[in-house]
């Protein structure tokens, strides 16, 4: 990997500006590889650099990827004027680094949501013709059953024109609940379909996208780094 500048490494994590970095070396309180780090423009590579500051290493890795409990009342964006976004629930450092959601979660959705900032990965893992699987649970008012197993299968087409692919629908318990597969992610889809079927959506929660399934011991709000397995399989895009 290329050898980036020790100023730029220590900056790019978000907890200093570049200005702050160059005091940090100038007081000796950098070390690199067990090291006091003597200039700020000496490169490294991020991959293999072991990286300190007063004492505590710092994770200089490229990019960050993070599995979100999404709670019901946030917007998946970045920002927004008027209300708040899934970044609020993170802290400074991390809103420094450009992290966006892959993908979007409604309003009052809650469920598995991943953070980037890596946008290769995150146009992979939306791109249509990757057709990464994503699983919902909804209760519904009504009760679905194999004819609607059915229409989902065999691929709608909306009041509006609005064309979807197949997708799976197992019916859970009474009926009242199910669990739903897309391939897409088109605008409300899960919604708009079961409505479509006389079934109108009272909750929904995504559980899992493509091999990331949601952490039962993360609460709403809560989140955590995806492990380096989880990562890779995401490449895999198994």
């Amino acid at each position: 990997m290329a050898l980036e500048r020790l100023d730029k490494l220590l900056a790019s994590t978000g907890h200093w500006s570049r200005r702050e970095v160059k005091d940090l070396v100038r007081q000796g309180r950098v070390l690199a590889d067990g090291r006091p780090a003597a200039r700020p423009e000496d490169k490294f590579d991020p991959e293999r650099v072991r990286l300190s500051v007063d004492g505590r290493e710092v994770d200089c890795a490229p990019f960050v990827y993070l599995m979100l409990h999404k709670p019901a009342g946030l917007l998946s964006a970045t920002e927004d004027r008027n209300q708040k976004t899934v970044l609020d629930l993170l802290p400074e450092h991390l809103r420094r680094r450009g992290l966006f959601p892959v993908g979007r979660l409604d309003k009052d959705t809650e469920g598995l949501l991943l953070l980037t900032d890596d946008g290769p990965l995150g146009h992979d893992l939306l791109a249509p013709n990757k057709h990464v699987d994503k699983v919902y649970y909804a209760q519904v008012d009504g009760t679905v059953d194999a004819s609607d197993a059915e229409a989902l299968a065999q691929g709608m087409v909306l009041g509006d024109g609005l064309a979807c692919l197949p997708a799976g629908l197992e019916p859970l318990g009474d009926g009242s609940e199910c669990l739903v597969t897309l391939r897409e992610g088109k605008y409300h889809q899960v919604k708009r379909m079961l409505a479509a079927r006389g079934k109108p959506v009272r909750y929904l929660k995504r559980l899992s996208m493509g091999p990331i399934r949601l952490d039962p011991a993360l609460g709403p709000g809560e989140w955590r780094p995806l492990t380096q397995e989880e990562v890779a399989a995401l490449r895999r895009g198994q």
